[in-house]
Parts: C-alpha cells; sequence; structure tokens
C-alpha cells in the first residue's frame, strides 16, 4: 500500500515540476530571468488549487523553512498576470495559476460559492464581442476582467437533493 502512494507522490511531484518548467520557459521567451523568487511562487501556485494571497504563499513558504519579502510576491505575481501565467480572482483576492496555458481568448472563471472549485475557460468570441460592446461606447479596452459566481454541477445537485 505504501508503494502505491509513493508512486501517486512521485507522479505528482513530477507533474508540478514539469509545469514549473514549462512557465520558466515562457518567463525566459518572454526576456525575463528565472530567479528564485519567481521559482519558488510558480511552485506554491501550481501545488495549490485555491487562490492564495501573496501573504498566502509568504506563509507556505516560511513552513517550508525559505522566506520572501510579500513585496517581492507581489512584484512576482504582477508579472506572472502580465504573462498569463497566474490569475488574480477578484472575488478572493486571491492569485492561481493559469491553467490554459496559451488557449486564446479572454480567460474567465466560474467560481463555486458553496465548495470554491474554480474553472477557467477562455472564449474567443466573447472577448471580442465585448471589445466591440465598448467600442460602441468609444472605449478602448485593454484588458477584460470577468468571473462567474454561483454553484458547480455538484454542489447544485447536492443542494437539490437537500431541498426534497
Amino acid at each position: 500500500m505504501a508503494n502505491c502512494n509513493n508512486v501517486a507522490f512521485n507522479l505528482s511531484s513530477i507533474y508540478n515540476i514539469a509545469m514549473v518548467q514549462d512557465s520558466i520557459r515562457v518567463l525566459q521567451a518572454q526576456g525575463h530571468k528565472a530567479t528564485r523568487p519567481r521559482k519558488l511562487v510558480l511552485e506554491v501556485l501550481e501545488e495549490t488549487e485555491k487562490p492564495l494571497s501573496p501573504y498566502d504563499i509568504q506563509g507556505i513558504l516560511r513552513d517550508r523553512g525559505k522566506h520572501l519579502n510579500h513585496v517581492t510576491i507581489y512584484r512576482v505575481l504582477d508579472l506572472l498576470c502580465s504573462l498569463n501565467l497566474a490569475h488574480k480572482l477578484l472575488s478572493h483576492g486571491g492569485f492561481v495559476k493559469c491553467s490554459l496555458d496559451a488557449i486564446e481568448g479572454c480567460h474567465r472563471f466560474m467560481v463555486c460559492q458553496h465548495c470554491g472549485a474554480i474553472q477557467e475557460f477562455a472564449d474567443k468570441g466573447l472577448c471580442q464581442e465585448e471589445n466591440d460592446f465598448a467600442r460602441n461606447f468609444d472605449f478602448h479596452t485593454e484588458h477584460h476582467l470577468s468571473e462567474f459566481s454561483g454553484l458547480c454541477s455538484r454542489c447544485y445537485k447536492k443542494i437539490a437533493l437537500l431541498a426534497k
């Protein structure tokens, strides 16, 4: 039984390392260095599914015996967001890794109010429609921010069953 757990942990660790390496390649391709702070923040974001504040990231790193100033973490997160490697969730005020890689379109989120599940998606057509809408008001869009808040299908079904 212990061997199965070790294999699962090792595969998960290998996957996380590969994803961090992919992000580092994107950083370098855009002319940025793969500094220690950037690698550390990427590792933490890759290992978690929930939105993390810079202070959350700082605490996780501190628990691992590593220290980064929260101002440095904010700067790293700003850079990662500008490269679409991470996103800030407005409803949580925290940051998550980008799960869509280079998929075209504005990245959006659906956030379950009950369990906190986050689903990221991108829709190039929706992005274009929003740009067209803004142009009707003589507004020139530089960035789109959007989140859907509600219930994921699992929580919706669970709540519907309880209501019966």
